[in-house]
């Protein structure tokens, strides 16, 4: 079962980049800079943020397929051993077919 504090890392790690991509831009308008530096500067930041959001996005796909796989061999693992605690026969439990307890 997936640990409740780990389930939300994504929406964090989106937010933080988010916060300092708005942040960079902000400092950026109010600095005094010619227009073609401050062209050049809010592109670079913007190619910055791109690349951190790309970042995060790639972090929180291995994460959810990481808790993905987890649950998979979980969930396997629990049919096992039902198949096994059964006697491995093909049916429900014993008094599901007509048999007696």
């Amino acid at each position: 079962m997936a640990r409740n504090d780990d389930s939300g890392a994504g929406a964090v790690i989106l937010a933080f980049v988010l916060g300092a991509v708005t942040g960079a831009a902000v400092a950026l308008l109010m600095a005094p800079a010619s227009g073609e530096e401050m062209r050049r500067m809010i592109g670079e930041k913007a190619r910055e943020g791109r690349d951190r959001a790309n970042e995060a996005a790639r972090q929180s796909r291995e994460f959810w397929n990481r808790q993905r796989d987890t649950i998979s061999t979980a969930v396997e693992r629990g049919r096992e051993a039902y198949q096994q605690a059964r006697g491995g026969q093909p049916g429900g439990p014993a008094g599901e077919r007509g048999e007696a307890l």
